[in-house]
Order: structure tokens, then C-alpha cells, then sequence
């Protein structure tokens, strides 16, 4: 019983793949999020502005661009953060200033 426990050719190899692989996996998935964030993690801007916040703070501003128009936009970033504001227009980021 000792010698057929040991035997290499006892064990079936596709239940350790199946075993093993969840336990594999679970490590490169932590890996791949932690490097995502690394990624899209963008320094802070001292000037005011809608956040990054990987990528949606573009769409956002760029949506808010075309549905309000580029007047009432700018009137409701000068309104929420000051005069000189930072958004994004077509993917660029574009500086508003008024008084």
C-alpha cells in the first residue's frame, strides 16, 4: 500500500492540473489588478478639476461637453471649481479660464 502511494504513474496528471490551477490563478489575477492600477494611477493635479478615476473622469467631462454645450459647460466648471479648471475634450485635457 506504501509503494503504490509513492508510484508517480498512481496519480492521474489531469486532477493536478485541475487542482493546481485555481491556486495558480489566483496570485496573477492579484498580480494583473495591482499592475492595472499602477497603470492608470496619474499624479494629482494642483490645478482644480474633475478627477481622472481611471478614464471616467474623461468620458464624463467630454459627455458633459456635448450635452450642455460648450457655454453652460464651462459656466458649471467655473461654478464648481473656479476660474481656471482642467477637463478633457476629445480625450486632451483642456485648461478653462474665465473671470
Amino acid at each position: 500500500m506504501l509503494l503504490e502511494t509513492l508510484n508517480p504513474m498512481h496519480y492521474n496528471i489531469t486532477s493536478l492540473v485541475a487542482d493546481t490551477m485555481p491556486v495558480a490563478t489566483v496570485p496573477i489575477l492579484i498580480l494583473m489588478c495591482f499592475l492595472f492600477l499602477i497603470w492608470t494611477h496619474e499624479e494629482t493635479s494642483s490645478i482644480p478639476g474633475p478627477g481622472y478615476c481611471m478614464g471616467i473622469g474623461p468620458l464624463l467631462s467630454h459627455g458633459r461637453f456635448l450635452w450642455m454645450g460648450v457655454g453652460n459647460a464651462c459656466n458649471y466648471y467655473n461654478k464648481t471649481y473656479g476660474e481656471f479648471v482642467r477637463v478633457w475634450i476629445s480625450g486632451e485635457e483642456t485648461f478653462i479660464i474665465s473671470k
